[in-house]
């Protein structure tokens, strides 16, 4: 690994230490091998005046929520050094009463809350403290012969703490053993499969010394020559995804996006001769058990049954440690193995399972790489046990704001780049779903297809479900109105154009859509049909017939998917005036053919009501979601009240 300092970067805030913190956190934060999503920690401890002008000595520690990567000074609480030294000194204190006894003692109230370790950095009598979950000693650490690999790396020039709970008990720890240490002795702390501090007076030294002492465990690995299996990628079971992610979302509660890793070390992982005893053993640091729960799901040929034995087992994890007083999370696994295939992430959320993701990613090779050097060895299931059921973890989990109503329902939306397509997408991504749309047009959110073609139309399908891992949601809205013309001067191109995209397209999309939301959760398909369906006008036979058809299409879909838990209903929209189509022109026309003026025409209908794409995208997530749970090869009006229509 190798520094990063700059000089130049660094000069830019010499004269002011928090800044000088700011930059070698960030540092730090750019190597994910030494820290991923708000993991690790930083500080420094400096001399300030408070509100009444009095100078205090506080530390400057990383607050909760924030990311070594992207931090700022905002994201550091100032904590009174005495207050800190004081509870460092207590024997016994809860974590939740050690966090408010932080809060009461920041210089502003309204910061966010100081890392848990915060005591701990207290307690290391140097300016600047740096602690990360570095893979490369934490890998070491997790082997049966792991603190004998620590010496033979360091030597006597670190401290070697085992494992104990993140928090006071560490603190508590870390006090007992350094009482009358000879600090200048030492480079850095190891805390045996956890991490690794490192600390100075100067930001540079704290800061390359940890460098330095992970490049030492980097290189002592290396020595190993380890190969980290890789497998080249098969071609991705679909279908098998989908039914895999259904399976989850069951146990979940609720929708969970599925991110398939079929990378080559994902796929050479899931293949390892023995993989489900080798997987499941545990973490590859403690804090990853709060977004990967302790291990992953093995899947066989019955996937279903897999994820259905797992939460049994999860069920009876919890049973087996708890005090009788703490609430069961869900059951469900955060990641699965699939072997052959690869592996799976999973999370109500893109985010969610990003990062979940990302920690498979380390996790992969760590596993390897410490069952070549003796053997995987990791935390006990009772350590992780306590972790993952932190009073402080189950604080926030009460927290937490409640699912929206479509979170993590995977839609794909047709005719999105602008209009009642784009009004719709951006609805549903409001309401939770992962939602992409198709257009002939390039639009953000959207895949470039041409919905007339079939080929096209089956290959978005397919990407949409490569990327979230389902689908739940169609809203099959691609139309075009063609120019007014009567029958018997009808032009064919404009007529079979029509055809093709009103009522074709729409097939194909139900075609290569219904084997994945067979496996979805509610699935359901919303069609953006016409007014002129039940109320067809003059000399708009192309679009008109073309409308009707393809409603007749989707009450005959809801005969024949209905069996599959699959909903199809119809929206009519009439005169949505803020989409492509109006133009003025067009707008002045039918205005004129009434005989009415533009702002009457706008609202002629029952309520005098103007309806916009905003207003159909409201409707089409209301249908999408539970209101509309039990309701298929319904038509629904979105026009104000017109006459013609009741």
């Amino acid at each position: 690994m190798k520094s990063l300092w700059n000089d130049k970067d660094a000069r830019k805030t010499a004269q002011n230490p928090l800044a000088l913190r700011v930059y070698t956190s960030r540092l730090l934060g750019r190597e994910t091998s030494l820290v991923m999503h708000g993991g690790g920690n930083s500080s420094v401890k400096v001399k300030v005046n408070d509100f009444f002008g009095q100078e205090q000595e506080v530390l400057y520690i990383k607050a909760s929520g924030w990311d070594l990567a992207t931090i700022e000074a905002a994201g550091f609480a100032a904590v009174k050094m005495d207050v800190l030294m004081c509870m460092a000194a207590m024997k016994q204190l809860s974590d939740t009463d050690m966090v408010r006894q932080q809060r009461a003692a920041m210089l502003d109230p309204n910061a966010p809350n100081p890392s848990v370790e915060a005591i701990l950095h207290a307690l290391i009598p140097y300016r600047f403290v740096d602690h990360s979950h570095t893979d490369a000693v934490v890998t070491i650490s997790n082997t049966p012969d792991g603190p004998r690999h620590i010496r033979d790396i360091y030597g006597k020039s670190v401290l070697v703490v085992p494992y104990v709970m993140p928090g006071f008990v560490l603190a508590r720890k870390v006090y007992e053993m350094t009482r009358g240490l000879d600090w200048s002795k030492y480079k850095g702390i190891v805390l045996l499969n956890h991490g690794l501090f490192t600390f100075a007076d100067s930001a540079r030294e704290s800061y390359e010394n940890h460098i330095k002492l992970v490049t030492r465990a980097e290189r002592y690995i290396q020595k190993q020559r380890i190969k980290i299996a890789s497998v080249k990628s098969p071609k991705a079971d679909l279908l098998g995804l989908a039914h895999l992610r259904q399976a989850v979302s069951r146990v979940q509660g609720g929708a969970v996006v599925a991110l398939l890793k079929d990378d080559t070390h994902s796929v050479g992982f899931s293949r390892i001769a023995g993989i489900k005893g080798l997987a499941t053993r545990g973490t590859l640091t403690p804090d990853h058990v709060i977004r990967t729960k302790p291990k992953p799901v093995v899947l066989n040929k019955d996937m279903a049954a897999d994820v259905e034995a797992y939460a049994k087992a999860y069920q009876k994890y919890f049973e087996s440690n708890t005090d009788g007083k703490l609430k069961c999370l869900d059951l469900s696994p955060r990641w699965a193995v699939w072997p052959g295939q690869g592996v799976v992430a999973f999370g109500r959320s893109l985010n969610e399972a990003g990062i979940v993701s990302d920690i498979i990613d380390h996790t992969i090779p760590a596993i390897q790489t410490a069952q070549r050097m003796g053997g995987w060895k990791v935390l006990s299931q009772k350590d992780l046990f306590e972790v993952e059921y932190w009073e402080l973890e189950q604080a926030k989990l009460a927290k937490s704001p409640k699912p929206l109503n479509l979170q993590g329902k995977i839609a794909l939306v047709t005719g999105a780049a602008s209009g009642i397509g784009r009004a719709c997408l951006e609805g549903l991504k409001a309401q939770g779903a992962q939602a992409i749309g198709l257009d002939i047009q390039e639009a953000p959110d959207c895949l470039c297809c041409d919905v007339t073609k079939e080929d096209e139309v089956r290959k978005a399908i397919e990407a949409t479900v490569r990327r979230f891992g389902g689908l739940d949601i169609i809203v099959s809205n691609a139309g075009v109105f063609p120019a007014s013309m009567p029958i018997d001067s009808m032009d064919q191109s404009a007529w079979e154009k029509s055809l093709q995209l009103n009522l074709t397209s729409h097939q194909y999309l139900m075609k290569h859509a219904a084997p994945y939301l067979s496996h979805g959760i509610d699935p359901t398909i919303i069609i953006i049909a016409s007014k002129n369906v039940p109320a067809p006008g003059p000399g708009a036979a192309a679009y008109s017939v073309a409308k009707a058809g393809l409603t007749q299409l989707g009450r005959v879909a809801a005969l024949e998917l209905g069996s599959k838990g699959i909903r199809v209903n119809m929206i009519h929209p009439n005169q949505v005036f803020d989409t492509a189509i109006w133009t003025k022109e067009v707008l002045a026309k039918r205005a004129r053919q009434y005989g009415l003026s533009v702002e009457q025409y706008k609202t002629s209908n029952l309520l005098h009501a103007t309806i916009t794409s905003q207003d159909v995208a409201r409707l089409v997530c209301v249908m999408a979601g539970p209101a509309f749970a039990k309701t298929t090869g319904a038509q629904i009006p979105i026009d104000g009240g017109n006459e013609r229509v009741i």
